[in-house]
């Protein structure tokens, strides 16, 4: 095959795969479900064409579920960036109510991302914890504050064994060569963190909460407005809090 025939089969195939993930979305916000018949029927396709490209049904949900949260941190950049570059404080304010909004307002695809579970007792899927788009940007902006305002982390002496080990190896999404290994304490601080927002939020996006709260977003403007003097931003507390509540007031 030459080069041209080759490169023409791969532009393709990744138009293929692209198309596969549009056309997961469309059933998905159309209908709540996805299911490889209805995608190969959506497509024109047969279930054994569709199979050249996901093996099963699983596959085709970690690449949907991995593409859309690439897209929605594209949201969360955005709203991050109308702040200054040296600012990772204002930053971080601002891509958690662009998380929160996209969430709220994309519940079938937040649940499709968020509620798949991709490590359990028998197996870890090493690389979909480790590479989720919206966390390495997340935990990147963490880790400029950290540079920024030296908030205390715990050291790996003071944690549990487990989670000695856990920091040491982590399976996060993050780039642990910009963490000296006598500095993964923080990336405990980093996971409580991310566990803080992402239940909230859920809690939200599920309505397991009083509408009222909801509404107001009061539990998520408690949740941030506590995790500014844990991550050693308190003298800059009110300036924080007013911006956060600027960005609740664009949704």
């Amino acid at each position: 095959m030459t080069p041209a025939a080759t490169g023409r089969r791969e532009r393709q195939r990744e138009a293929t795969y692209d198309e596969i993930v549009s056309t997961s979305r469309a059933l998905l916000n159309e209908s709540g479900e996805l299911s490889l018949r209805a995608l190969a029927a959506r497509m024109g396709m047969t279930a054994p064409a569709l199979y050249r490209y996901v093996a099963n049904y699983q596959e085709l949900v970690d690449l949907v579920a991995f593409e859309i949260d690439k897209a929605a941190t594209v949201e969360f950049r955005a709203s991050a960036e109308r702040h200054p570059d040296d600012d990772p404080a204002a930053r971080l304010v601002a891509a958690s109510v662009a998380f929160r909004r996209w969430a709220l307002t994309h519940p079938r695809e937040f649940t499709l991302v968020f509620a798949n579970p991709i490590a359990d007792s028998s197996c870890v899927r090493r690389e979909l914890l480790t590479a989720a788009t919206s966390g390495h940007y997340m935990n990147g902006l963490l880790l400029e504050i950290h540079e920024r305002y030296d908030f205390p982390i715990p050291a790996l002496e003071d944690l549990d064994p487990t989670l000695r080990e856990v920091v040491v190896e982590p399976l996060i999404p993050i780039d642990v060569s910009l963490v000296p290994m006598e500095e993964r304490g923080m990336l405990w601080l980093f996971m409580r963190a991310w566990a803080s927002l992402y239940g909230v939020v859920t809690l939200e996006v599920f309505g397991h909460m009083d509408p009222r709260v909801i509404e107001g977003a009061a539990m998520f403007r408690d949740m941030i407005t506590q995790w500014i003097p844990r991550l050693g931003m308190a003298d800059e507390a009110e300036r924080l809090v007013a911006l956060l509540d600027a960005e609740l007031a664009r949704d």
